[in-house]
């Protein structure tokens, strides 16, 4: 049986940190209608959660418009949690938005009611990662604090420390994902999870190694302490992401006890 956080998020009934690692399913439309109809055929292949990558959306700076997306969203998911996203441009994001209108926009998500946990990365300014913390608490939106290498992947103590400090800085599940340059790379990763999850935190872990090499990492990050993996639907929101079916085939053996 593969170790479980001691402190777990539960989200519409949804447990993160539980007896088996969730899987998410990205939404990258880049309108209302591709949204929408995404969400559609999404909810058919029964991922676990959804995320919402506003920044891959045409209009994201158009708040009352997407509101209104995000709305007809919800009513589509049913009880699925959904995480939103504005990747900031320095971590992967697809458009570059300036703070200010970024944390208009993510407040106007978690003040909406319908979403269940927003990310945000460590690199933003401290009044920023503040400024979430406290609309999302008063919302009762959880709150994932994340870092992203997408040049490669940093050292086993480097991993560890940024997994620590986004619970140290409050957040409710920790994030961290890196693009190995080789397999040892992928070790590194799993390493750093494995001694962050039994050494020093509590709270869910996400971690994955990215591109064709780190795909073990999806599949089987589970078994070293990572709480989510992320799989493609119809589009990917990230390099090495393998589909649903074939991600939710090859790990059914690895957590049947």
């Amino acid at each position: 049986m593969r170790q479980q956080s001691t402190l777990q998020v539960t989200v519409r009934g949804t447990v993160i940190g539980g007896s088996r690692p969730l899987i998410c399913l990205p939404l990258v439309g880049d309108t209302r209608a591709k949204v929408l109809q995404e969400a559609k055929e999404l909810i058919g292949l029964q991922p676990d959660l959804l995320e919402w990558r506003i920044d891959a959306y045409e209009k994201v700076e158009n708040v009352v418009e997407w509101l209104s997306t995000l709305k007809d969203l919800r009513k589509i998911m049913g009880e699925i949690p959904l995480i939103f996203t504005c990747r900031i441009d320095l971590e992967g994001g697809l458009k570059k938005i300036a703070q200010e209108k970024r944390l208009e926009l993510v407040t106007a998500a978690i003040e909406s009611g319908d979403i269940d946990i927003v990310d945000i990365e460590l690199c933003n300014e401290e009044e920023f990662v503040q400024a979430i913390k406290v609309a999302a608490k008063a919302n009762n939106v959880k709150l994932i604090l994340s870092h992203h290498n997408f040049k490669e992947t940093p050292s086993e103590p480097f991993i560890y420390a940024k997994l620590v400090e986004a619970q140290t800085a409050g957040a409710d599940i920790s994030k961290l994902a890196a693009m190995p340059r080789n397999y040892g790379d992928v070790l590194t990763l799993l390493s750093a999870t494995h001694k962050a999850r039994n050494e020093a935190v509590q709270i869910p872990i996400v971690t994955m190694s990215m591109g064709p090499e780190g795909a073990v990492s999806r599949l089987a990050g589970g078994l070293f302490g990572s709480d989510i993996t992320f799989a493609v639907g119809l589009q990917s929101s990230a390099p090495g992401q393998i589909p649903i079916m074939a991600l939710k085939n090859a790990m059914a053996p690895l957590y049947s006890t």
